[in-house]
Order: C-alpha cells, then structure tokens, then sequence
C-alpha cells in the first residue's frame, strides 16, 4: 500500500497510476485520513516474464538430428 496526500497525487498522478495497474494499492489522504483508494482493473494483464517456463521442458538431446523418413531428401 502507498500512500499520499491529495496535493503529491495531483503531482504524481501518472505514476500513482502506474503503480495502481502494476498491482499496488495507492491511497490518497487529507491530513493522514485515507478517503480515495486506486486499484487497477482486474481486466489488466500483467507483463509476461521470459524464463519462467524454466526447468519445465525437458527437449532431447537429439531434437534437432534428421528423421529417417527425410534421408531422401538429405544432400
């Protein structure tokens, strides 16, 4: 959770947006009383992370040796 008063929200309004789409709630505050809370829409889809299929697939050591149906067809 992050919070902020209402004059760094006007401010920062892009990045508490930002943030907010990103997965962390943002509050904004009068005088340390929280009155808004920004959450992102559930819609969103978050960024896909390369690599995390790793240790999943497991390709053999010949994956890429010709077949012998194409020997024919092999110069």
């Amino acid at each position: 959770m992050y919070q902020v008063n209402i004059h760094q929200a006007k401010t920062n309004l892009s990045k508490l947006i930002k943030k907010a789409v990103n997965g962390e709630e943002v509050i904004i505050a009068k005088g340390n009383v929280p009155l808004v809370k920004i959450v992102g829409l559930a819609s969103h889809k978050p960024k896909r992370k390369l690599g995390s299929a790793t240790g999943f697939i497991d390709i053999a050591q010949d994956f890429d040796e010709p077949l012998e149906d194409f020997e024919d067809y092999i110069e």
